[in-house]
Parts: C-alpha cells; sequence; structure tokens
C-alpha cells in the first residue's frame, strides 16, 4: 500500500514576492528556497484574496473569499470546512505553531482541525526599552510635560515651527527619553522563526506512524523590523544597533513624516525587513534539514507563500493598509515542493490563493470538502498548461485597520478583478475606479483613461458584478449567524475577565 505523504504549509508573514530570488530579487535573501525551487513548482503570479492577514487566510485555509460571510465576520466561521479539519477527518495528525499574529487565533476560529494549537500569544515577547528612564525625579519628569505642552501649543500656531518642534521632540525621545535598547531580541514583537520551528520539529518527533499536517506562520519580516543580527551578516548589510534599528522603525512609524521625509530611511528600513526574509530562509533549511534526518522529507508535500506583501513607499505608504490592493500587497511568493513529481516551469498565468487548500488535497489524493470556494489547479500544474481568461479576485474593507473594532469592518469595499495583465481596482465606497495594464505600467503609477480599453473595462466589471452577486446570494446565514454569537461571546467573556481584574 502506497504510503500517504504528509504537508508541510508555511506562511510567511509579509513576504513581498519580489523580495524573494526565486522571483527575480537581485539581493541574497532566499538561497536555500532558490536551491528548492529548483525541484519545486514555482507560481509566477500568485495572488492573495484579500489584505491584510484577517482578510487573506480565509481564502488560504477554508478557500473562501474573505467577505462571503459578510463584512463584520472575521476569521474562520464555527464549523466552517479547512484545510485543517478536512486533513484532520482523513486520518492526519494536525498542528499549528504560529508566531503571535493576533488575528490567528482562537478567537477568529483558526484553531479549528488542529489537535495542536499554539499561536504564542500569551507568550509574546513585549519590548523592554520602549519606557521612558525612570531616573528622572517626578518633579522634573511634572515641570517637563507642563513646559512641553506650552512649546506644542505655541509652535504649532505656525506650521513650519511646528514641523521643526516635532522633529526635535521626536529626537529627545529617541536619544534621550528612552533607555538604551539591550538588543534586538528585547525589541522584537513576536517570537523568531526559530523558536517556531523547534516547536515544530519537537511535535514531528512525536508523532508515529500517521501523515501529519503541520502549519508554521512567521512573522519575521512584520514591522516593527528587528531581525537576528546573524540574519544582517549572512545578507552582507553589516552591524546595524538596536538602538540604531528601534531609531530607524520609530522614523518609519512616524504619523507627522511625508512619503519624502521616509525616503532617507527607506534602504535601511528594507535592509531590516530583507533580513528578517533571510532568518526565515535559514530556518527552512533547518526545518528540511531534521525532516531529511528523519527520513521523513521524501514524504512531505511543501508549500511556503505569504498572507500579502509589505509597501516601501511604492505608491508613497509604508506597511499594509487595506485601502489600496495595489501589487506589492497581493503578489505573494507560493512555491510548491512534489515528492516523486517532476518540477515543471509554470506558465505566466494568475494562480489566486483561494485555490490553494483544494489544490494541496488534490495533491494528496483526498477528497476536497464541497465547500471550498477554490477549485484544484493539479492537473493543470502537472500538464504545464496555461489556462486563459482566469480571473482572480481580491477584496478588503478600506477603512478597517483596526478589525477589533466592530464598526470599523462596515466601511465600504476595495475590490480588485485581475485578468491577464489587465487589473481594475473599484473603490465601491467613493465609485471611483482605476484600470492598469501591468504589462505596460508594472508600477501601477498611471491608471489608463476612462475612455480607453472599454472593452476590458466592461468584462472586468462585469465579473466584479457576478463576485458581489455570488458573494451575497451564497451567503450561509447559519454559518454567519455562528460566527456572530461566537464574537458575542467573546466580547462578554472579555469584559467579565476585566470587570474581576478591577474588582
Amino acid at each position: 500500500m502506497k504510503k500517504q505523504k504528509s504537508l508541510v504549509l508555511v506562511t510567511v508573514d509579509c513576504m513581498r514576492a519580489d523580495h524573494a530570488g526565486f522571483m527575480g530579487y537581485r539581493r541574497p535573501t532566499t538561497p536555500y528556497l532558490d536551491r528548492l525551487a529548483a525541484e519545486s513548482f514555482v507560481f509566477p503570479m500568485a495572488s492573495v484574496a484579500g489584505a491584510p492577514t484577517y482578510y487573506s487566510f480565509p481564502a488560504i485555509l477554508a478557500s473562501r473569499y474573505p467577505l462571503a460571510l459578510g463584512r463584520d465576520v472575521l476569521g474562520i466561521g464555527p464549523g466552517e470546512p479547512t484545510l485543517a479539519s478536512a486533513l484532520q477527518g482523513s486520518g492526519y495528525a494536525t498542528a499549528a505553531f504560529l508566531a503571535g499574529n493576533p488575528y490567528l487565533s482562537e478567537r477568529f476560529g483558526y484553531d479549528q482541525g488542529f489537535t495542536v494549537f499554539e499561536d504564542s500569544l500569551r507568550d509574546q515577547l513585549e519590548p523592554t526599552s520602549e519606557v521612558k528612564s525612570p531616573t528622572l525625579p517626578l518633579r522634573f519628569n511634572r515641570t517637563w510635560h507642563q513646559l512641553n505642552r506650552r512649546l506644542d501649543r505655541w509652535a504649532h500656531a505656525s506650521r513650519s515651527l511646528g514641523r521643526i518642534y516635532d522633529s526635535l521632540y521626536f529626537q529627545y525621545c529617541q536619544r534621550l527619553a528612552m533607555a538604551p535598547p539591550e538588543s534586538m531580541d528585547a525589541l522584537r514583537r513576536f517570537p523568531a522563526a526559530e523558536v517556531i520551528v523547534s516547536q515544530a520539529l519537537d511535535w514531528v518527533s512525536s508523532v508515529k506512524g500517521s501523515p501529519f499536517f503541520l502549519w508554521l506562520h512567521l512573522m519575521d519580516p512584520h514591522a516593527p523590523y528587528y531581525p537576528k543580527p546573524e540574519a544582517l551578516r549572512l545578507m552582507g548589510t553589516g552591524e546595524i544597533s538596536a538602538f540604531r534599528a528601534r531609531y530607524l522603525n520609530s522614523c518609519w512609524n512616524r504619523s507627522d513624516l511625508s512619503s519624502s521625509g521616509r525616503r532617507r530611511y527607506c534602504e535601511d528600513v528594507v535592509a531590516l525587513y530583507d533580513a528578517g526574509i533571510r532568518w526565515v530562509d535559514v530556518q527552512m533549511a533547518r526545518l528540511s534539514q531534521r525532516l531529511k534526518e528523519t527520513d521523513l522529507w521524501e514524504d512531505c508535500v511543501f508549500a511556503l507563500t505569504a498572507d500579502h506583501g509589505e509597501e516601501f513607499l511604492d505608491h508613497g505608504g509604508c506597511f499594509h493598509p487595506p485601502s489600496r490592493l495595489a501589487e506589492e500587497l497581493i503578489h505573494v511568493p507560493l512555491l510548491l515542493r512534489v515528492p516523486g513529481t517532476p518540477k515543471r516551469e509554470l506558465p505566466k498565468s494568475l494562480f489566486s490563493l483561494l485555490h490553494l487548500a483544494p489544490t494541496l488535497m488534490d495533491v494528496l489524493q483526498l477528497e476536497i470538502p464541497s465547500e471550498f470556494r477554490g477549485q484544484s489547479q493539479w492537473q493543470r500544474i502537472v500538464e504545464g498548461t496555461r489556462e486563459e481568461d482566469v480571473v482572480a479576485v481580491s477584496e478588503s474593507v478600506a477603512e478597517c485597520t483596526n478589525p477589533f473594532q466592530r464598526a470599523k469592518r462596515l466601511g465600504s469595499r476595495v475590490l480588485v478583478i485581475r485578468r491577464g495583465q489587465m487589473k481594475l481596482v473599484l473603490h465601491l465606497g467613493t465609485g471611483a475606479e482605476e484600470l492598469f495594464d501591468l504589462q505596460a505600467d508594472p508600477q501601477e503609477n498611471s491608471p489608463l483613461p476612462i475612455d480607453a480599453g472599454r472593452e476590458t473595462r466592461r468584462q472586468l466589471l462585469d465579473s466584479a458584478r457576478i463576485h458581489i452577486q455570488d458573494s451575497r446570494s451564497k451567503r450561509e446565514p447559519e454559518m454567519r449567524l455562528r460566527a456572530s454569537l461566537r464574537e458575542i461571546r467573546n466580547e462578554c467573556l472579555q469584559s467579565d475577565s476585566r470587570a474581576g481584574e478591577l474588582g
């Protein structure tokens, strides 16, 4: 009887497609994954179904568009079939080890289908050097605070003086008011990749005789950018002190700086970000080596992708807000290694991560849940055939920068419809639309005039209409109700917990 293959799925938070070596990046961020790509399928045009994290993962794990249950519902619905639950039902041992992203937690249903679920939220590292120094006398602190408030009001009466004051106060806070950071490790907000990989390897060693599904979610490239010093050395960046890294992150996060003001820091910030990716690469080499040593690697399907990318002033912004789904946010790397299947160069056609879960189920020769909205692309991948007229959809709620606030979720939808090299961006709240030809304008700097590409625009608008109609007509009211009740219950428990702390 043929042995059932295991599955390892690695998702990397904020990893842009164009910052991976196997996707053409010039800097050495992924030397191990580049070698692995030589024996893997590499998807040149993989696209997320939503961004950021809370709009991306319903498609990755449940093969469902993020807003299909309603804009106010986040995460996986209670009892909703997922890749994990389907594999668990097929006899797989299942485990998830996640590096502390609060949107991938039990609260949002991501533990479903996992026998072991460690989200690192209880153990999340808190920065120890962001606290103001306590060495100044209390009376001095109060006097300074009062003086600062007066100076702030006086300076901001003039726009130019206000900018000068903000800059001086920022420098004061960075250089004098905060204690010097002890190390990068002390500043890091999330467990580094070696911690997550070690947890995973300990679990794998405990699994005997049955196939397993292992999901790792790594946060090393996520802001604030505090990479391992070893990763900086491997990148050839040289040493960046913890103080310098904190200063760069603080500058990058300043709300009063324009994009031109941030530009002077961009190269150094990208160096920190790239080092985060490099550390993921180092740990992927370690993970695969251990699996080889235990004779598991050749029985493992391995997939690596990202939940979204990251902006570095590509369009004047930074981080990964849901307001504009540009390619630097929705184009992600996707690498798939299937032992025993010869590597084939894939044609340059779209692949939505909506299809990832059913494709992986097909690779494992298991029944695909009928509730999955995506379709397996495995046959097309093996044959290397190019499918024409593929449509990829990405969506988000523009104003939802903090989904823990329910009201933020109810804003207007941003919808991206992509076919080939043509991309239509719709802002449903304002009615604005932008059509891009990504072959002629890969940076999305110049939307086509409203009277250009009329037939293409009409086709893409028709696809948008069908998508919105489907998301409403195929909505599952029972699942939506269960998700809403789960959230109310969680809010009540949190309220009771806070009341207990105060009492």
